[in-house]
């Protein structure tokens, strides 16, 4: 799919397009309801738009809302662009389908790059000393968003602790799986922090691979 990518606005990746394709795999039509969270480029966004589907976009850098909203007129696509922090924008709605690839990678506390977290590209993966700390929000509130049968979709690093995204979403109410899962490469970010995830236990000595996954998690009728 080509797309506008600007710098310092998240580039679909390994990650983008294992959860589109885990959309694809959903059963949406025009009366379906998409929220699409840390929306980026508006990758998945427009993957769940190709059904006709009512898609709200949400990403809390303003650059990543205007490139979203360019994508999707390139592609005649009509989303919802709302910027702000994860489901404030859209508190009062309910959806049959919530997709997030959130930041999700680990940071050294200590370092200058914890330090500017929040800032600039690195919103788009600094995710605090565990990687969770956007993981557990959503794992926590948009589970009180989705419709009855509704379905979360939600990718993220094996290095981020899957188990407790399952705990979590389970916690909340919902039937979980795993919909898909791939190995692939560390990218320069990853690579940058390997000896931190050796230290840590994440990774093997001289390991340079992580396992992407997909959590599936459904909102019983």
């Amino acid at each position: 799919m080509l797309l506008i990518r600007p710098p310092g606005v998240y580039p679909p990746q390994g990650d983008t397009r294992l959860l589109a394709s885990c959309v694809r795999r959903e059963r949406l039509d025009a009366s379906g309801r998409v929220l699409d969270l840390c929306t980026g480029t508006g990758a998945v966004a427009l993957e769940a738009a190709r059904t006709g589907a009512r898609v709200t976009a949400v990403d809390l850098s303003a650059r990543a809302v205007a490139t979203a909203w360019l994508n999707a007129r390139l592609h005649h696509r009509r989303i919802r662009l709302r910027r702000g922090d994860l489901l404030t924008p859209v508190a009062d709605g309910r959806f049959d389908l919530i997709t997030a690839n959130p930041p999700y990678v680990p940071v050294d506390p200590a370092t200058p790059a914890a330090q500017a977290a929040g800032r600039g590209a690195a919103l788009a993966w600094d995710a605090g000393p565990d990687g969770r700390l956007v993981l557990d929000r959503i794992c926590r509130t948009a589970p009180g968003l989705l419709a009855d049968g509704g379905v979360l979709l939600l990718v993220q690093s094996s290095l981020a602790d899957v188990p407790a995204t399952l705990r979590l979403l389970r916690a909340a109410g919902l039937r979980t799986s795993v919909a898909a899962r791939r190995r692939q490469s560390f990218g320069p970010v990853m690579t940058a922090r390997a000896a931190l995830f050796e230290r840590r236990g994440l990774i093997r000595p001289g390991e340079r691979e992580e396992e992407l996954v997909v959590v599936r998690g459904v909102r019983e009728r």
